[in-house]
């Protein structure tokens, strides 16, 4: 992958990228610099119970990655097919996988397929464990008039035997890119916002059909049986 090179402007009144790039037919979307660095967050309250199970299992998250490109607190845009930039005036206030981390673990507890929902190290033991690894978290602006939010979520879920994990159980991609208001971080925030309650519902719907597929048939899923 390209290094990504610096952002070079900023949007009046708001954090956001410039995108001054000689004959790329992006400039005009933005005016004046903004003085101060904004920071930002994930805000996306927990969607309300959808399964409801009583298997008395317990799931714990082996991990949480974001992949190397996008793990640093700074907001990253895509300008091209290769090139990527990074806005040194808008940042996450932690790195993006120590956010996320409560925030799919709120979703995860909340989608009734769980009794809980624990962190390594627990003193509760597993009876299921799930990676997690966010390959794509950036703005998308290749066509500056359609900006959107991009985000693209893998979960793999495993049997587990007093949290030491087993055989994949599960396993599935999930990408969303929404359109967005206009070309800023803030309007980029809500869109990843949205993207990330759209894959929750996903994964709770998913896991409630393999829920239900197990107590019919009275046995696990193979990993390479899928939801569509």
């Amino acid at each position: 992958m390209k290094k990504p090179h610096r952002i070079t402007g900023l949007a009046a009144g708001a954090v956001t990228l410039l995108l001054l790039t000689a004959g790329a037919g992006l400039t005009g979307c933005l005016s004046k610099p903004a003085l101060n660095k904004q920071t930002f967050a994930f805000n996306v309250p927990p969607a309300a119970t959808t399964n409801h199970f009583d298997n008395h299992c317990i799931l714990g998250i082996r991990k949480l990655q974001i992949a190397a490109p996008f793990e640093g607190r700074s907001l990253v845009y895509r300008t091209g097919e290769f090139s990527y930039e990074r806005d040194p005036y808008a940042e996450f206030l932690e790195a993006p996988g120590d956010e996320l981390f409560p925030v799919m673990s709120e979703w995860l507890r909340r989608s009734g397929n769980f009794d809980a929902v624990v962190a390594a190290g627990s003193a509760l033991k597993p009876d299921l464990l799930v990676e997690i690894t966010v390959s794509q978290l950036f703005g998308d602006f290749r066509q500056p008039k359609h900006p959107a939010a991009s985000i693209a979520v893998r979960f793999v879920f495993l049997e587990a035997t007093n949290g030491i994990p087993g055989r994949p159980v599960f396993n599935k991609d999930y990408t969303q890119s929404i359109p967005l208001r206009g070309p800023t971080a803030d309007a980029l925030m809500a869109g990843w916002n949205e993207a990330l309650a759209n894959i929750a519902a996903e994964v709770s719907s998913d896991l409630g059909g393999i829920k239900t597929a197990q107590r019919i048939n009275g046995a696990g899923i193979p990993p390479e049986v899928q939801p569509q």
